[in-house]
C-alpha cells in the first residue's frame, strides 16, 4: 500500500513537471482586439511560425474579449507577449509597474487616425455638429483616445458636440457603421483604413476622410516584465530582424502593415499618458 501511495505521489510529481515544463516552453502571445477575431488570427500565423523558428519555443496566440483583458493577462502573466496600442501600453505599464515595449513599427512613431465620412455635405468637424458619430473601442489610442485629445484641443467635446456618440468596438467596425449610415461620421487608424480600401472592403465612392489628426507615438509589441530578459531580447531581435528584402519576412511584415520594425522605449509614450490625463481616461 505505501508503494503504491509513494509511486501515485511520484508519478503526480512527475505529472506536474512535465505540465510546467511544456508551459515554459511555450510563448503565450496576445493582441488588443481591434480588428475582427479571425484577421487578428490571419495576420499572427506566419509571424507566430517565425517567432518560434528563432525562439525555439511553442507560440500559441491566446484571444481576448476587449482591451481591458489584454492589461489583466500581462499583468497576471498569463501572457507573455502582446500587441498593444499606445494607450493600452500605457494602462499595462501603470498596472504592472514593469512592462516593457520591445519594438514598433516604424510609422508608429508618426502614427495618424483619420475621420471618414459618407455625407457629402461633411467637409470638417464644424460641419458635423449635431450630426451623429462613433469612436472604436473607448481603450483604443488611435481609435479614440487621441482623436478626442485633439478635438478637446480644438475647443469640441464630443458627448455635447454631437447629438449621439457610439463606440463601435473595432476599427473596421467603424468602418462598416459610416458606409452603412449608421452614424454620420467616425474616426479609426490610418493603417487599418489604407487596409480597407486596399482589400476593397470599404466603398471609396461612399466613404471618404475628411480629415487627420497630427501625428503621435502608438502601436507596439510589449513583454510582461517578469520575462526571461534573455528571452525578451532573443523576442526583440527577432522582430528587428525581419527584412523586407526577404519575401518570407515581407510576408509577415506586410501582414503586420509595417514597413520594418524598430526599437521603441516607454518615455515614447510620456505624450499619450498626458493626452489620457487631459481627457479624464486616467485616475
Amino acid at each position: 500500500m505505501l508503494k503504491r501511495t509513494l509511486a501515485l505521489a511520484v508519478g503526480l510529481t512527475l505529472s506536474f513537471s512535465s505540465i510546467l515544463a511544456q508551459a515554459a516552453d511555450t510563448l503565450k502571445v496576445s493582441a488588443i482586439p481591434d480588428e475582427a477575431p479571425t484577421e487578428l488570427l490571419r495576420k499572427f500565423k506566419p509571424l507566430g511560425a517565425y517567432l518560434e523558428q528563432q525562439t525555439g519555443m511553442k507560440v500559441e496566440f491566446i484571444p481576448v474579449s476587449d482591451y481591458p483583458a489584454v492589461v489583466e493577462a500581462l499583468a497576471t502573466d498569463r501572457i507573455d507577449l502582446a500587441w498593444l496600442g499606445g494607450f493600452t501600453f500605457v494602462q499595462a505599464r501603470l498596472k504592472t509597474g514593469n512592462a516593457i515595449p520591445l519594438v514598433q513599427r516604424e510609422q508608429d512613431a508618426q502614427f495618424t487616425s483619420k475621420f471618414i465620412t459618407a455625407d457629402p455635405a461633411v467637409k470638417s468637424l464644424a460641419d458635423l455638429k449635431g450630426k451623429s458619430f462613433a469612436f472604436g473601442s473607448i481603450s483604443s489610442t488611435s481609435g479614440s483616445l487621441m482623436p478626442r485629445y485633439f478635438m478637446l484641443k480644438d475647443g469640441i467635446k464630443p458627448e455635447s458636440y454631437f447629438s449621439r456618440v457610439g463606440y463601435s468596438g473595432a476599427h473596421d467596425a467603424t468602418a462598416a457603421w459610416v458606409q452603412a449610415g449608421k452614424v454620420d461620421a467616425g474616426v479609426l487608424n490610418a493603417s487599418v483604413w489604407e487596409k480597407l480600401v486596399a482589400a476593397g472592403k470599404v466603398d471609396t465612392n461612399k466613404v471618404r476622410v475628411f480629415a487627420t489628426t497630427p501625428a503621435y507615438f502608438d502601436y507596439n509589441w510589449t513583454v510582461r516584465g517578469t520575462l526571461d530578459p534573455a528571452l525578451a531580447s532573443k523576442i526583440k531581435a527577432a522582430f528587428l530582424a525581419l527584412d523586407p528584402a526577404n519575401p518570407k519576412d515581407k510576408e509577415i511584415l506586410d501582414l503586420q502593415a509595417a514597413s520594418r520594425f524598430i526599437e521603441t522605449k516607454p518615455e515614447n509614450y510620456k505624450g499619450i499618458e498626458e493626452a489620457a490625463r487631459a481627457a479624464d481616461l486616467l485616475k
